[in-house]
């Protein structure tokens, strides 16, 4: 290491310079843009008769100067983070010197105070001009000489996607970094327009520029995307696949804390950059949820959630618990995810009172129990066994527990004047080809049969005491739940592949938990009863497309697609409307009300308590049997159930 980089590399190392060495610096600069600016105009031999008398002046002006560095702060930034708004800000305060020193002089000229007032106009203007510019070169040769330091030749060539406010501030993160791990390149934007110009130096690209030849010509190995772009680069495929097929990284800036929409200086300050999962790549729009009605409905009120432990019950906890309930009562069988559960209650929410049950929703004396104790305003059912193959290997226990169990809980909120009763469904309901999914429509039959029979028991009697609500929200898969594709194939990577796909044209719905959440709070507090919520969970996704997605992300070698086949079951898509069903809009675009068949209370719960009975007897074909009965769509797929059809 030569000694000029050991003395820069020992300075820069170091946090920064006290401010009163800025301000020292400063003012030597300036006696000496005074001294030139005397000599130029009045050559050696006045300057040197004259020494003490400019020497006075300058002090003066040096102290006059101090004003303006106090009041713009020009000495108190980190000289190697410099930035045009640091440059600016000398360049005022130097301007305030400049008219409190030609003042002070006029004054002491008036007044004949000798040996000061040397300088004439045009000498002040221009020691103050020199001053300012030396000023200005000094903390650009520091930044310079420390991007050059510290400009590691092992750092990963990026490019930046989004050239405005998110971009630039991102950029500034990057090249302020020790060690530097990014280098920049450039910066692709939106605006057409934007190509001819250049950002800090480095060239900016249309989107429509070809990046397989740029990606070549400047050896870029990644992408950053600024905070502001991350929805517009989630629905550009093409361009993704562009990059993952080069093989490069992919970060997403994000805030630690909310952003506002002009991204300020500030807030690019606590930019976080996080590799991009799959998950984040999807195509989907931002959901807007009107928060505010629900916070209402909720806040003061006792809360009962069941399937708390699950991945969407969790989430449903967690939202929530947010809103300040009175009291949350939390029931799920799993004893450890429960047991999570209590300590993430205690540690994030310690001012709500929150019961962990551990318990079936189906024991019935229970659930009578815990609802005559707690007596709760609201209840979300999110219980239920989902697994698609398993529940076609043990339908008696899909009836027992998803269907049973939920009969129990609607009974016992109608019991105990719950308000609302908010059902957590899935598109699997929809024309049915499996267990698991025919059990859940028996479930939508029942509350929906039962919240009718309340309505017109209430119109026959003239009732005006308030009711029982049920609502069902019915959606697809939920990105990161427990059993989804994606853990399953991350895993399958992790190990070397093959990565397993069922068929090579299945596809299917995906929508992140926290939003697919926030949608059945919002319809769930604004239901009257009696609806099926529909989400719309935008495009469909390919499983194969996925599968190989991830496979790129990860970088591994070698690794290779296998198709299995469909499973018992299984459907190559999945519907949220039956073809006997129409929608209609409601309070929130995402979200529409399908218009199904309507079922009388006292049949439905006839043939209901008559498939509960059947599947105690634990015969498969019996229990299946019975199901069809109740939902004629139910036509099995690729399953053994099929010779009943």
């Amino acid at each position: 290491m030569n000694p000029f980089y050991k003395i820069v590399s020992w300075y820069f190392k170091k946090n920064s310079l006290p401010y009163w060495c800025i301000f020292l610096f400063d003012c030597f600069l300036m006696l000496l843009s005074g001294i030139f600016s005397y000599w130029l105009f009045n050559k050696t031999n006045a300057l040197v008769e004259h020494r003490f008398n400019v020497l006075n002046t300058l002090l003066i002006y040096i102290a006059l100067s101090w004003v303006g560095f106090r009041l713009f702060h020009t000495y108190s930034g980190i000289v190697r983070y410099s930035s045009f708004v640091d440059l600016t800000k000398v360049a005022w305060g130097n301007l305030v010197g400049l008219v409190l020193s030609v003042v002070v002089m006029y004054l002491l000229d008036i007044w004949k105070v000798p040996e000061v007032g040397i300088l004439s106009l045009t000498e002040t203007c221009l020691t103050f001009f020199i001053a300012t510019l030396m000023m200005w070169a000094s903390r650009i040769l520091v930044k310079t000489l420390y991007d050059v330091t510290f400009s590691d030749k092992r750092a990963m060539r990026v490019l930046i996607y989004g050239a405005m406010s998110g971009g630039v501030g991102l950029a500034k993160m990057i090249r302020s970094q020790t060690p530097r791990k990014f280098r920049l390149c450039g910066f692709i934007s939106h605006d057409e327009h934007a190509k001819h110009f250049r950002l800090m130096g480095e060239k900016v690209y249309s989107t429509h520029d070809n990046f397989t030849k740029i990606i070549k010509d400047k050896g870029v190995e990644g992408i950053l995307v600024s905070p502001l772009r991350i929805q517009d680069f989630q629905n550009n495929q093409e361009l993704q696949d562009i990059f993952i097929g080069a093989g490069l990284k992919i970060f997403l800036a994000q805030v630690a804390k909310e952003m506002n929409v002009e991204g300020t200086e500030s807030d690019m300050n606590d930019l976080q950059l996080k590799e991009v999962s799959v998950e984040d790549l999807l195509p989907r729009e931002e959901i807007s949820v009107d928060l505010k009605s629900v916070e209402e409905l909720l806040t003061g009120k006792k809360v009962l959630i069941t399937g708390a432990a699950g991945s969407i019950g969790s989430e449903m906890v967690r939202q929530v618990a947010k809103f300040k309930p009175a009291a949350m009562v939390l029931i799920d069988q799993a004893e450890t995810p429960q047991h999570d559960i209590r300590l993430m209650m205690a540690k994030e929410f310690p001012e709500v009172k929150a019961e962990t049950i551990v318990t079936s929703i189906s024991r019935q004396n229970r659930m009578d129990a815990l609802f005559r104790t707690f007596r709760p305003d609201y209840v979300f059912h999110a219980a239920a066994y989902k697994h698609v193959p398993m529940m076609e290997d043990n339908p008696s226990e899909a009836v027992l527990n998803n269907i049973y169990g939920t009969k129990v809980i609607a009974d016992m909120a109608v019991k105990y004047g719950v308000k609302k009763f908010v059902m957590i469904s899935t598109d699997k309901a929809v024309n049915p080809t499996n267990v698991m999914g025919c059990s859940k429509r028996i479930c939508e039959i029942y509350v929906q049969s039962l919240d009718r029979k309340l309505k017109l028991e209430q119109m026959k009697n003239k009732q005006s005491e308030p009711l029982t609500q049920f609502v069902t929200t019915r959606f697809g898969n939920v990105l990161g739940s427990n059993g989804s594709v994606i853990p399953l194939f991350r895993e399958q990577i992790k190990n070397g592949g093959p990565v397993t796909v069922t068929h090579p044209d299945i596809i299917r719905f995906f929508m992140l938990i926290p939003e697919a959440c926030k949608l059945v709070l919002e319809a769930g507090t604004k239901g009257n009863g009696g609806e099926i919520f529909v989400f719309d969970m935008g495009k469909p996704v390919r499983i194969a497309d996925l599968a190989a997605r991830m496979i790129k992300l990860s970088g591994a070698k070698n690794v290779k697609i296998e198709y299995t086949g469909l499973r018992e079951g299984e459907k190559l898509y999945e519907e949220v409307l039956s073809e006997a069903e129409n929608t209609k809009p409601t309070f929130h675009k995402k979200i529409r009300i399908a218009q199904v068949r309507e079922y009388d209370y006292e049949q439905a719960a006839k043939d209901i308590d008559e498939l509960i009975a059947i599947s105690k007897e634990y015969d498969d074909m019996a229990t299946v049997k019975k199901m069809k009965e109740i939902v004629p769509e139910f036509k099995s797929n690729n399953s053994k159930y099929e010779q009943l059809d």
